[in-house]
């Protein structure tokens, strides 16, 4: 039997709940859990015990997302939402995504413990897909909630032809039903999101947190290169229509462009080739292009000059090429006020926070049409994300979820 003594930390409780979430995964390196698999649909269970825990009623709503409501929420009283994504890219870490689903609610438990009753409605949602790991489309979860989710993103098909309507159905949503989640943006307080950096910054400060002041922009094209298959040992070399030759020249030159260029990045970080035989030459090559900016004109001016130099390599060899933009969200700005009572909560903790930029997108691109968005960073080591090392510190784990707590507690005066 516990005592307060030996009772677990908020820290470890946390990291606990998160060692725990990470066992619903694919066989394989880290943790791998796509929008509507079986893992998914496992790893629902144990957060919806940690929502009853910490006072709030859970339920699959018809996206797929897990929201878990307070009874002010429920009672239809202004609404703060929290919460981050469950899915994660192929072989990604523990923490992105489910540290902001798993950090609210262990600082909601304890906030009750204490007696803390908050004057203002509560969700924590662990929304369904953020990453777009399973489909092209990505934040199908949070649009869903901010209204914003089109038939288009409905209609998109992975790897084995399964429609998002179609996964969702199978996974016990309602396609049909997804227009009648969009809150009503005057029932909202705002959308806070713990998650962590993805970056060195707060561990070149030596801080625990940082407060977030916008969300980078991002796009993602598809790219189709068609040459001309033929028998690797009889053609000759000259006059090639080698499709993948050309493909990883533009892969090439779309890299030298990104770095001759200040605030854009980008990868090309799935391809596909066809035949995919030893001894043909390839005829087709399907590449994705991602390319991010916190501004607009720059990533503008820098996805043409890539797509210019795909055209004109094409050419050169004789090649054919398609360019499909699958996905885009523009750069967005977080709330001076959220920003202003997370500042205040960090204060409250005893936490250094300085205001810092988000380089990766989150949920929040997609809330942020329906409301104010906040977003705390938590530290993890050598900055790194979508990897099996991806990791933080109990300390900091502890240090977060304090800070959570003031927030929660400040937010009374704003309410």
């Amino acid at each position: 039997m516990n005592t307060a003594n030996d009772a677990p930390s908020l820290g470890q409780t946390l990291m606990a709940r998160l060692d725990e979430a990470a066992t619903f995964s694919r066989p394989g390196p880290g943790v791998t859990r796509l929008f509507c698999s079986e893992e998914h649909r496992q790893v629902l269970e144990p957060i919806g015990d940690w929502m009853r825990q910490a006072g709030l009623e859970p339920s699959l709503d018809a996206s797929g997302n897990l929201v878990g409501r307070n009874p002010r929420a429920i009672a239809g009283e202004k609404t703060l939402i929290l919460g981050s994504h469950q899915d994660t890219v192929t072989e990604g870490g523990k923490y992105d995504g489910m540290l902001g689903v798993a950090l609210p609610l262990v600082a909601l438990q304890a906030l009750k413990e204490q007696d803390v009753e908050l004057p203002y409605g509560v969700e924590v949602v662990a929304f369904g897909d953020e990453e777009g790991t399973r489909f092209q489309s990505t934040l199908i979860g949070s649009r869903a909630l901010a209204g914003t989710l089109d038939d288009e993103s409905l209609a998109a098909r992975d790897a084995e032809g399964i429609s998002v309507a179609e996964a969702i159905q199978a996974f016990g949503g309602e396609p049909e039903a997804i227009p009648d989640l969009a809150r009503r943006p005057e029932q909202v307080l705002g959308f806070v999101e713990v998650h962590i950096e993805q970056g060195p910054v707060l561990e070149s400060r030596e801080h625990a947190v940082g407060v977030v002041t916008a969300l980078t922009g991002i796009e993602r094209q598809r790219v189709s290169v068609t040459g001309k298959a033929g028998h690797a040992g009889t053609t000759p070399m000259a006059g090639r229509r080698d499709a993948l030759v050309g493909a990883a020249e533009m892969v090439v030159e779309a890299d030298r462009l990104l770095q001759a260029t200040d605030n854009f990045v980008g990868v090309v970080g799935k391809l596909e080739v066809r035949p995919n035989a030893v001894n043909v030459i390839p005829s087709e090559v399907t590449f994705t292009l991602e390319l991010r900016s916190p501004d607009a004109e720059t990533r503008a001016r820098g996805r043409e000059e890539i797509l210019s130099a795909f055209r004109r390599l094409a050419e050169a060899r004789g090649l054919e090429v398609a360019i499909e933009r699958t996905y885009a969200a523009e750069a967005v700005a977080c709330a001076e006020w959220l920003i202003e009572v997370l500042e205040e909560a960090c204060d409250g903790a005893g936490e250094p926070a300085e205001r810092m930029f988000s380089g990766a997108g989150h949920d929040g691109l997609a809330m942020h049409d329906l409301t104010d968005i906040g977003m705390l960073f938590v530290r993890c080591r050598d900055g790194l994300s979508h990897h099996p090392d991806e990791a933080i510190t109990a300390e900091d784990a502890e240090r977060a979820t304090r800070v959570m707590m003031q927030f929660l507690r400040a937010m009374a005066s704003r309410v």
